[in-house]
């Protein structure tokens, strides 16, 4: 069952990213062949998917999906009960898909949305079928290979009736871009009694720009879990994940770890709304900034009584430039609501880095170890196949950050 959900505007206060202008970008993109292989792919491509947690061997995967630019380079399912396609070829193979776009999300929600819907170019379908418990993680990829270009994108993700889906979703940048904007609408459905694992890893260029729109409807018993990890210079990323608990028991969790470079801006929260009785959710973010500006956002609103919810930030400051603002937001419209929120902005100790140093570790080594107890991947309560394929890539970033 869809629910066709109320338009929304953008939360006042989002435009703290920056102003982006649409039509500086290129619309148009070379059309790049389909790849049956995927080792065919190039070594700085491989390179760079890789630290976003897409593996081009597809070792431990259910399927891949890979899209360059305005182009789909591979697409394919591993895994029985599992599809994986583009939205483009989802719309030819099914009429009913079309009751899913634009349903929780809102095409005239802002520019962007608008955007992708007047000039699509793909997106992933990733769909688990009733009853299918896949294995290993699906992985898609979205990924800027020419410079100065527009990816509007929309996804569509379907964990139909008790199934339990992973997936590991990567974006990246070929070496040589410089400059690019990505458009992401993602729109996920969890059925009655399914869960659904959704692990984002962004991987961009320094001068990059990243608008998601996203949001998510859960049912009954449904499960949707949300990790979002964002350690690489981007320019500026706006994002403000939804979740809607339709269902008796729905369990909604949106973590987030995220590493803010000098001259960066991460406009960032999740939001999620309990609307049915037995209904939990939880918001928890990890928050560094190295010089850049971090704004935390965080919005529970419990409609019924009898749901529970908790918001948690933790800010570390770890020079005496850049900027962590935290935003938690509890709203309660009925009695019987359990919301609760914390939120914590601080600065690495001096006798930390101390003790550490005089263990043999350099300064250098000695704050990237304690950056890395903080932005502790365990509060995301991952799978273990999927838990080392994060780890893996969180280790990569750490040798370039510090």
């Amino acid at each position: 069952m869809v629910h066709n959900m109320p338009k929304r505007k953008t939360k006042k206060g989002l435009s703290q990213a920056g102003k982006i202008d649409i039509p500086s970008y290129k619309s148009k993109a070379k059309s790049l062949g389909y790849l049956e292989d995927l080792a065919k792919v190039s070594a700085d491509q491989k390179k760079n998917m890789l630290s976003a947690g897409v593996d081009p061997s597809q070792k431990g995967r259910s399927g891949t999906y890979l899209q360059m630019d305005h182009s789909v380079v591979h697409s394919e399912s591993l895994y029985p009960g599992v599809e994986v396609m583009s939205t483009t070829e989802a719309i030819k193979k099914y009429e009913w898909v079309d009751n899913y776009f634009w349903k929780v999300v809102a095409l005239d929600a802002d520019e962007f949305t608008r955007q992708a819907h007047n000039q699509p170019h793909h997106g992933y379908f990733l769909r688990a079928l009733p009853g299918v418990k896949a294995t290993y993680p699906l992985q898609a990829c979205l990924f800027i290979n020419d410079n100065n270009i527009i990816q509007n994108v929309h996804n569509v993700i379907i964990a139909e009736e008790g199934s339990d889906l992973q997936i590991i979703t990567g974006c990246a940048t070929a070496s040589d871009v410089k400059r690019g904007l990505h458009i992401g609408i993602s729109e996920f459905y969890v059925k009655r009694g399914a869960k659904l694992t959704f692990t984002m890893i962004h991987n961009w260029a320094e001068d990059v720009c990243v608008r998601p729109r996203t949001a998510a409807l859960v049912e009954e018993g449904g499960t949707f879990l949300s990790n979002y990890i964002c350690l690489k210079p981007v320019k500026n990323l706006q994002m403000y994940p939804r979740a809607e608990l339709v269902g008796r028991g729905a369990v909604g969790r949106y973590n987030s770890i995220l590493f803010a470079h000098p001259g960066g801006v991460l406009d960032v929260g999740s939001r999620v709304i309990l609307k049915a009785e037995g209904s939990r959710a939880e918001v928890v973010a990890r928050a560094v900034s190295a010089g850049g500006d971090i704004i935390a956002r965080g919005h529970l609103k419990g409609e019924v009584a009898g749901i529970k919810a908790h918001l948690e930030c933790r800010g570390l400051m770890v020079t005496e430039k850049g900027r962590i603002h935290a935003i938690p937001e509890l709203e309660g419209t009925v009695e019987g609501v359990d919301l609760s929120h914390e939120a914590a902005v601080g600065k690495i100790a001096k006798d930390e880095i101390e003790y550490l140093m005089s263990r043999g570790l350099s300064q250098g080594e000695a704050q990237a170890a304690i950056v890395r107890g903080f932005l502790d991947t365990s509060i995301m309560g991952l799978p273990d196949t999927l838990q080392k394929e994060v780890d893996e890539a969180i280790t990569a970033c750490e040798k370039e950050v510090f």
